[in-house]
């Protein structure tokens, strides 16, 4: 099992990242002010005005060591990688049962019973935690129709029925999600999903976790050898990894959503580190970020145990994890991709 690595994570302005031996530097206005070794890096994540010399793109490439830029606020714009590694062959099944309807149906289904299930787990720890919260008549309506979706999910179907599944789920989990929120609620509410741009506080923060979520799950897929641009419920777009998105889905509820949560309902972030733009899009600030970044960093040191693995380990390589699991699956080593189910 790969090791947790730090993601190292850059948001001063200005910052330049260079090459010292086997050391990643980071210079601000000429000073050096972090020295990390590579070896103990999983990922480097870059905010806003943030400049990589090219011998450090070439040491992380052949390291893997995968180098994403962001907008200040968190939106993709692109990502650095080495040269595709791993098993010409599994790659090769990847892209045959993405082309087969039925094999791509397959494997979505299962991702997509994991999604939902994790999605009512959420809620059902909500109902347990506060049972009688002014939300819990319709948590509990949403629990059942959340629970009758993974019943229909049973059943092989096509991947439009699938998707069909997938998108009345998602509309009765987000319908309560506001139920969810139990603090601050002002300043943090939640009316429907929206994400290019973000129209509200709890949407930004989302948003947010999502896309780190995105980096951790493509550098998944790259460590084992599959290619995380060709998915099965995500279908080809240029710029898209969809292999990555769709083994996301199984971990949006458990780690970004109620990592949201908890920052908000603990009060560890404040209505006052967003911002609205003229556009309405909603941002947030710096200090908001950083303390983001720092939650998301614990909550991935933290140990679970994997339901089908039964091994403890830290929350940071599940993804690894489901990744080796899918390629097993292909490989013919495994009669059935086992889907992350957060019990």
């Amino acid at each position: 099992m790969r090791h947790l690595l730090n993601t190292l994570f850059v948001t001063t302005h200005g910052a330049y990242l260079a090459r010292e031996g086997e050391t990643v530097c980071v210079r601000v206005e000429h000073e050096t002010k972090l020295r990390v070794p590579v070896h103990t890096l999983g990922g480097i994540v870059c905010f806003g005005q943030v400049s990589v010399s090219p011998p450090l793109m070439e040491l992380c490439a052949d390291k893997n060591v995968l180098i994403s830029f962001l907008s200040e606020h968190g939106k993709f714009f692109a990502r650095v990688q080495g040269g595709v590694s791993g098993n010409v062959l599994l790659r090769r099944e990847q892209y045959r049962r993405a082309d087969e309807d039925t094999s791509s149906a397959e494997i979505a289904r299962v991702a997509v019973i994991a999604k939902v299930s994790n999605c009512r787990t959420v809620i059902l720890r909500a109902l347990r935690d506060h049972p009688d919260a002014p939300g819990a008549p319709a948590l509990d309506a949403a629990s059942a129709k959340l629970a009758d979706s993974v019943n229909t999910l049973k059943t092989p179907m096509p991947l439009d029925a699938v998707r069909g599944v997938e998108g009345e789920a998602a509309r009765t989990y987000f319908g309560v999600f506001d139920h969810l929120i139990v603090a601050q609620k002002e300043g943090f509410f939640f009316r429907e999903r929206s994400r290019r741009p973000p129209l509200d506080n709890m949407n930004a923060l989302l948003s947010f976790l999502y896309t780190l979520l995105v980096h951790d799950m493509t550098a998944a897929c790259e460590c084992v050898g599959l290619d995380p641009a060709v998915g099965f419920l995500h279908r080809d777009r240029p710029g898209r990894p969809g292999l990555a998105l769709d083994l996301m889905e199984e971990f949006r509820p458990f780690l970004a959503d109620r990592l949201a949560l908890s920052l908000v309902n603990l009060q560890q972030v404040k209505a006052s580190g967003f911002a609205t733009t003229e556009s309405g899009a909603v941002m947030m600030d710096d200090a908001t970020r950083k303390e983001v970044l720092v939650a998301w960093q614990k909550r991935k040191q933290e140990e679970i145990v994997h339901p089908f693995l039964g091994e403890k380990f830290a929350v940071g390589l599940l993804p690894f994890a489901q990744a080796l699991l899918l390629g097993r699956f292909l490989r013919g080593d495994m009669d059935g991709y086992p889907p992350f189910i957060w019990k």
